[in-house]
């Protein structure tokens, strides 16, 4: 078992913390975008090259957001085998709100009742789909903080992203990410470049509490998605530069070996990694734009404020950046194209799957950029270093090992057609927040460990159970210390045993 500092010991700055195992869920069945196009009666190829998007999964009404996350975090702690009572602090990010008083995380300490572990610190961030990383910051900061007591941090993200009938519930999807977070890892927050863009707009929101649909106006949201992604960018250059050696290159995407996003759709991530390399265009000084961008001197009296529907800026720098793209992105959009858009993991989805397409030795030492952004707005753009130790006994090939199936897992999910989709999502917004109600969806089709629903009593409470594990999970060490995937039974747990709130 991994071994913690007492009070005495943890006075000193904790090194290297970050991201020490990552652990990924997604529902187990799915809709093909191709034949959702043809079901919906739109133009061939709107899905799949319009949005980029291949495959949707979704849930059915076994699932909601508290069976979600205590899927992804049973299955992080038994792959890691960490001990609940090592569990220090536990950040729950989520914009799929079901109570409006009752956190996600206090249902989640029902995992931790057995080890008799109450002292912990943490509960829910909401703001569309930056929950997640308010709540990976959140954990970071405990850890390095005077606060720490030498535990580890837990930061749990899931989300079920579904729309009404129409142009924008392609855009859907569902699924949960978990991350164990301490020092030494191998997914390192690097520290002092961190940016940062909050403001004011009604760009996508959820004024409806009975319905688990939001209110979008799509043009605006994507004006504020890049203007987001524009101030960040700006930022965190200037923060980069400013730790920088005076004779060092600026900030550009070359020093960056992956840019991963928030993905609402995966054809947006694409015209962003265009956007920022249309920033770096304007960066450039004007005695070197016509070495480094030839052809694309036209566009240089262009502002930033003024090209958001650009047409010509967009077709230009996509084409410009694509081979950047096809090397430092595309690889993170596995997850995105095959799931859709998960909300508050969706980036970290992306970082799995990054991670899922490489090696250890070639992700050792390098630099990783992430954007995150959540509407109404919040955004923020970060880097990860990554470890430079790639032995075979590393934290890094341990967490690269964790996440190599991840294509096995999705392959192996059930399609459905776009009729029983459509039912299921009818059944969803037919019984949103009725009580009583019994769910009618299959329990057989889950995927071995799932949580989920088996029924809302009177007074709105709801109970779960879980389907039996398989070890289909290999095991993983964190801090030196190896685990097997564990085999249990079916377990039963009640929001009823939790006390009442004053």
């Amino acid at each position: 078992m991994p071994s913690f500092k007492n009070s005495a010991e943890c006075a000193g700055w904790p090194q290297d913390v970050g991201i020490l195992a990552l652990e990924v869920y997604f529902p187990s069945e799915y809709v093909d975008q191709t034949e959702l196009e043809v079901f919906d009666g739109v133009s061939q190829g709107k899905y799949t090259i319009g949005l980029g998007q291949t495959k949707m999964g979704f849930c059915s009404d076994r699932e909601d957001i508290n069976s979600l996350c205590l899927t992804v975090l049973s299955r992080l702690m038994e792959r890691t085998g960490v001990g609940y009572e090592n569990i220090g602090r536990l950040e729950v990010g989520t914009e799929t709100i079901i109570d409006k008083s009752k956190s996600v995380k206090s249902v989640l300490m029902q995992l931790f009742e057995d080890s008799g572990n109450t002292d912990i610190e943490g509960i829910d961030t909401t703001n569309a789909c930056y929950g997640g990383t308010a709540a990976l910051i959140n954990a970071i900061n405990w850890v390095e903080s005077s606060s720490w007591d030498g535990r580890y941090a837990v930061v749990v993200a899931g989300d079920i992203a579904v729309y009404a009938t129409g142009a924008a519930r392609p855009t859907g999807g569902a699924g949960a990410v978990a991350m164990l977070v301490g020092p030494h890892a191998p997914l390192i927050m690097e520290r002092g470049v961190r940016a940062s863009h909050m403001c004011h707009v009604y760009d996508f929101y959820k004024p409806d509490l009975s319905s688990e649909y939001p209110t979008v106006d799509g043009k605006l949201s994507i004006q504020c998605y890049l203007s987001a992604l524009d101030a960040c960018y700006q930022t965190f250059s200037r923060k980069c530069n400013a730790t920088k050696e005076a004779s060092s290159s600026p900030m550009s995407l070359e020093q960056l070996n992956a840019l991963l996003f928030h993905s609402p759709f995966c054809k947006l991530v694409q015209k962003s990694l265009a956007r920022l390399s249309f920033n770096d265009f304007l960066n450039t000084p004007a005695d070197q734009v016509a070495a480094k961008y030839p052809g694309l001197e036209a566009f240089r009296e262009k502002k930033l404020e003024d090209t958001y529907f650009d047409k010509d800026v967009e077709k230009a720098f996509m084409g410009y950046s694509l081979p950047i793209f096809q090397a430092k992105t595309k690889p993170s959009l596995l997850i995105a194209t095959e799931v859709g858009n998960m909300y508050t993991p969706s980036v970290y989805g992306g970082l799995a799957s990054y991670i899922s397409c490489n090696t250890a030795s070639s992700l050792a030492g390098k630099r990783i950029a992430l954007f995150s952004y959540g509407s109404g707005l919040a955004s923020t753009m970060f880097s990860l270093k990554i470890s430079d130790d790639d032995g075979p006994d590393s934290p890094l090939s341990q967490l690269v090992s964790s996440l190599s199936n991840l294509k096995a897992r999705l392959d192996s999910r059930k399609k459905v057609s776009p009729a029983v989709f459509a039912e299921t999502m009818k059944l969803r917004q037919e019984t949103h927040h009725k009580a009583p109600y019994t769910p009618v969806g299959s329990v057989d089709t889950l995927f071995p460990g799932t949580w989920y629903l088996t029924k809302v009593d009177d007074m709105h409470r709801r109970q779960y159970e879980r389907s039996p594990l398989t070890p289909t999970l290999p095991a993983m060490e964190v801090d030196g210390a190896a685990s097997n995937y564990l085999i249990k039974e079916s377990t039963s747990m009640s929001t009823e045993t939790l006390p009442q709130q004053v």
